[in-house]
């Protein structure tokens, strides 16, 4: 079977889930299943079958379980929308759309990825300024700075940016890995590169830290931060780096932990959200009662005590925060490890296309792209669990939010291509 036959077959669960699910779902709501529940899935189909024709003209050489996968996750987030809200996933469907030609675009522009090497410095300045855009212009919520407004739009430029910085660390330690490797002086025993090479990384971490401070943002930063320590490991071999840098970020962090309030409570909610059940603690707590309520097989979809008849909802923002939530209490752990699975093998197969490129920068682009894509799928779903203090980013592909969904097609396109010039 050829690689886009394979790809092909691999949708076809996908296809079936969505339209089983609405069907499911349309059917809790309606009391009745008609015609209407189907026009859902087969929009999902069509919508999907576009994307594949065009990974099969444009990269037919990419790896194909990415974008099956990539199905699945979306399919179920906007059946979980669906039941939350048909408004709501109605958007997320629009969104959906301008994703699948983001990532149509990323195939159709970026042919060659050492284009984007050429431009590495417009790349890495394009993606600091969406970032200082977001710490100036944007509106905070929650206690986090994230959005900002144009007309009727709001949109989160962090989505983007990191991206785009993820490119600019690629291209920059392609040039400088063999310097960093090379030690000119000892410090407390410890080999060290000449400074004037290790300056620009310090500075990134300074500007991790900044982000903090005027963004309010942990999640964001330490997307921002671990997506540099996992490129510098990859590119150098030397394991010091990842380790300096994890002391600079948790002593940058546990300083500005005193300088916020909103920090302070989301730290002092994880350690014990039982102190305020009703108040601070609420949205953990309920989280952790829904997940124990799914058991092993869930109460079924469109069952779920989180989602009220009414439409309203137990737990707040559970459509974008806590949608891990909500999946766990009507699919149960069956349906939550099904999850964790998918981003398993999202990251095993990002992390293949790395092995298997052919040229350094390449392989250091794949490897940044999904180290930032299981960060976020970690610390989201880490947090939901109480595994971690809870960061408020969205659930790659699942969550609702526009950014989101179309900076990850631009990811995945940008993954596919990669895949499509490896060996």
């Amino acid at each position: 079977m050829s690689v886009r036959n394979r790809e092909l077959v691999f949708l076809v669960p996908a296809l079936v889930l969505t339209t089983v699910g609405f069907a499911l779902v349309y059917t809790q709501k309606a009391t009745v299943l008609t015609w209407t529940s189907l026009t859902y899935g087969g929009l999902f189909i069509v919508l999907f079958l576009i994307a594949h024709a065009g990974v099969r003209v444009l990269a037919s050489r990419a790896d194909p379980y990415l974008l099956p996968v990539t199905a699945l996750l979306s399919t179920l987030g906007l059946v979980v929308l669906y039941r939350l809200d048909e408004d709501l996933a109605l958007k997320q469907a629009m969104w959906l759309v301008v994703g699948l030609a983001a990532f149509l675009l990323v195939l159709v522009l970026v042919r060659d990825l050492e284009w984007l090497s050429k431009y590495r410095y417009v790349i890495g300045g394009l993606g600091v300024l969406l970032l200082l855009l977001t710490a100036v212009f944007g509106r905070e919520i929650y206690g986090a700075r994230l959005w900002v407004r144009l007309g009727p739009v709001s949109f989160q430029p962090g989505e983007f940016g990191k991206i785009l910085l993820v490119v600019f660390f690629a291209a920059y330690l392609v040039d400088m890995r063999e310097v960093l490797t090379v030690s000119t002086r000892r410090v407390l025993g410890v080999p060290l590169p000449p400074l004037r090479y290790l300056a620009p990384l310090l500075g990134i971490w300074a500007l991790s830290m900044a982000l903090m401070i005027f963004m309010k943002d942990l999640g964001t930063s330490l997307l921002f931060f671990g997506a540099l320590l996992a490129l510098l490991y990859v590119a150098t071999g030397r394991f010091f780096y990842v380790l300096v840098g994890l002391v600079l970020f948790i002593v940058g962090a546990v300083g500005l932990y005193f300088l916020f309030p909103h920090v302070q409570t989301r730290v002092d909610i994880w350690l014990d959200p039982w102190a305020d059940p009703s108040g601070r603690g609420y949205q953990i707590v309920q989280s952790l009662f829904a997940l124990a309520e799914g058991g092993l097989f869930g109460r079924g979809l469109g069952r779920g005590y989180l989602i009220l008849p009414s439409g309203s909802t137990i737990i707040p923002n559970l459509e974008t925060d806590f949608i891990f939530s909500a999946i766990g209490e009507e699919l149960g752990l069956a349906g939550a490890v099904g999850i964790i699975l998918l981003y398993l093998i999202f990251v095993y197969r990002g992390c293949r296309v790395a092995v298997r490129s052919r040229d350094d920068f390449t392989r250091l682009l794949a490897v940044g792209l999904t180290s930032i894509f299981a960060l976020q799928a970690f610390l989201i779903m880490g947090g939901v669990i109480k595994l971690i203090p809870l960061t408020g980013i969205t659930l790659p592909f699942v969550s609702y939010g526009g950014s989101s969904i179309v900076a990850n097609f631009a990811l995945l396109g940008l993954l596919l291509r990669a895949s499509d010039k490896a060996d």
